[in-house]
């Protein structure tokens, strides 16, 4: 306002009706700052200035609705959904703590959780032939290298099988069998615990079959 001549100023007082009641106000106070004082200004302010309260009360109200939903929203934990299933890192996991037959296990699980048994056969079967091309490469070596072959050389040798079957896993199985769909990380807690079990079972035995 303090950028208006004195006749756009009293524009504002003498044709209020077009314009805002702030505005009104603001000129009014404009022209009081510059020692103008029309005759109706008190009566002006009085009807005008209850409207501009309630006016600026309303926006208040209004911005404090805005504000609100988005403090309750700014965080909203969504529910997981879909089944249940062993994550890619829990099938690495097993087959590098234990086998690739574990993590593959794992995978058939998942399929039959998925309610895909064709997909699960396909999996038993890949591990099948892959356990069976690790036994004969072992036969071979040991036929090729006899004594020569170390219980380290075996070792490296299955640790290589399980890092190829591992990654078989992620980067064909996974993709193809599983894919994008959503799913929540089943625990895999009780699963390594029965590993272990059997594990120790399977100790047990043989420690039997060596006292004999």
């Amino acid at each position: 306002m303090s950028r208006k001549s004195l006749p756009e100023l009293y524009l504002y007082v003498h044709k209020r009706g077009e314009y805002r009641e702030d505005a009104v106000l603001a000129a009014l106070d404009e022209l009081a700052r510059r020692g103008e004082h029309p005759a109706e200004a008190a009566a002006i302010r009085a009807e005008l200035q209850p409207i501009v309260e309630q006016q600026q009360e309303e926006k208040k109200q209004l911005a404090v609705r805005d504000v609100e939903p988005t403090a309750a929203t700014a965080y909203v934990p969504t529910e997981d959904t879909g089944p249940a299933l062993y994550t890619p890192g829990t099938i690495v996991l097993f087959s590098m703590l234990f086998s690739f037959l574990a993590g593959g296990i794992l995978l058939v699980m998942n399929m039959f959780r998925l309610k895909e048994p064709g997909k699960a056969i396909r999996v038993v079967v890949f591990m099948v032939a892959f356990l069976a091309a690790q036994y004969y490469g072992l036969l071979w070596l040991n036929a090729e290298y006899g004594p020569q072959i170390q219980v380290a050389q075996v070792q490296i040798v299955s640790v290589v099988v399980n890092f190829i079957a591992v990654l078989i896993y992620l980067l064909y199985f996974w993709p193809r069998y599983v894919g994008a769909q959503p799913y929540v990380s089943r625990r895999w807690l009780p699963a390594l615990i029965v590993c272990l079990v059997l594990l120790y079972a399977l100790f047990k035995v043989y420690m039997a079959g060596i006292a004999k």
